[in-house]
């Protein structure tokens, strides 16, 4: 029987998780393996789904909570992937908000189905926007409490990916090196870009080893844990759109983008993630903001002008998420309007995450 290897691939809102798992996904293709993915999102209308189904990838989605509450649907949903796409490789990726992974996802997968899958050592990324400042208990944007699950998640990993180093200079890279190597001892660490491909050889070859990995069970203080997630504003909201004339993809999505996150920033707000796809028949363009402070980057543009489509937003931010909804709404409609387009929203969802309750939660292994 086929033991696919199961990576899961952490790291806090905004870390470059889809775009690395993206990365990895070919790579394995390009060797002759199949693979599948499995995304997580507390709420539908992910855009990391949409924007991997678009470049061909065997996706599935487990929606309304985290791995570890819904456990048995991720297994689920895994079940569907070996069913369809019979795949040598899973790639996870977790909801950014959330930390004790290892006791609640790996831990249980490897005791329960450990002779169905081959567990790769769990890797964290490292965002480098708010990573520093929390390391250094600056003023980040976050609380303490959202601070707290940070890093927790750095704490659980078996190796640590400093990401978006094609944004740093050499010295930042070697400074935050360092850095987590002084707080974070004895866990290797990697210094990538998983938008250039920079230090991904040393990240297969990390990911191909087998061992006693996910090992790093921690003591959570529930209570901070929750309360850190639900200073979150959640959204995740659908529009369709239509013009007369046509109108450039990519640049629908920088001004939508652009507009939410100065009013996030006008409200006092900070981002954890800000990303939203615009899809039209035969082209799509994928765009991000990590923070406040940062500009919108289109991970994927389209080079496309289109008469009407799809525009899914999600957010992640440090504000009360019907503000949240609200702003979304005004800037869809506005940057539709500056077109001379019209938009109605599909779907939306807004929400504060409910505290975490694993399905399985493993104490730590014994030697």
């Amino acid at each position: 029987m086929n033991r696919p290897r199961f990576i899961l691939l952490g790291g806090f809102l905004g870390a470059g998780k889809t775009t690395a798992l993206a990365r990895l996904a070919r790579h394995y293709r390009d060797q002759g393996l199949n693979v599948g993915i499995v995304t997580n999102d507390q709420s539908q209308d992910l855009v990391d789904t949409y924007s991997l189904r678009e470049q061909g990838m065997s996706v599935e989605e487990v929606a309304g909570a985290c791995f570890c509450c819904r456990f048995n649907d991720l297994m689920d949903r895994i079940a569907d992937l070996q069913a369809d796409a019979r795949p040598d490789v899973i790639l996870a990726e977790p909801v950014g908000s959330c930390t004790d992974l290892v006791a609640t996802v790996i831990r249980p997968l490897a005791d329960l189905y450990g002779q169905r899958f081959r567990v790769a050592p769990y890797v964290v990324m490292f965002k480098p926007s708010h990573g520093r400042k929390i390391l250094l208990r600056a003023e980040s944007g976050f609380s303490p409490k959202a601070a707290y699950i940070f890093e927790k998640q750095l704490e659980e990993a078996d190796a640590i990916a400093l990401n978006r180093v094609d944004e740093l200079s050499p010295a930042e890279v070697d400074e935050l090196m360092r850095m987590l190597q002084q707080r974070f001892p004895g866990v290797p660490t990697l210094a990538i870009s998983a938008k250039t491909g920079t230090g991904f050889p040393a990240l297969l070859e990390l990911l191909d080893c087998d061992g006693r990995f996910g090992q790093r069970v921690l003591t959570i203080d529930y209570d901070v844990y929750a309360e850190g997630e639900a200073e979150m504003g959640w959204v995740n909201a659908s529009y369709r759109w239509e013009s007369a004339t046509a109108v450039s993809l990519d640049q629908l999505l920088r001004e939508v983008l652009s507009a939410i996150a100065a009013r996030i920033r006008a409200n006092r707000g900070e981002i954890g993630h800000l990303k939203a796809i615009g899809l039209s028949e035969g082209t799509y363009a994928v765009g991000n903001v990590v923070s406040v402070d940062a500009p919108v980057e289109l991970s994927l543009p389209s080079g496309e002008a289109v008469t009407s489509g799809d525009l899914v937003v999600n957010a992640r931010a440090l504000l009360d998420p019907d503000i949240l909804r609200a702003i979304i709404e005004d800037q869809v409609a506005e940057a539709a309007a500056r077109h001379g387009a019209t938009s109605r929203w599909l779907r939306c969802q807004s929400l504060r995450p409910g505290r975490p309750v694993p399905t399985h939660r493993y104490a730590a292994p014994t030697s």
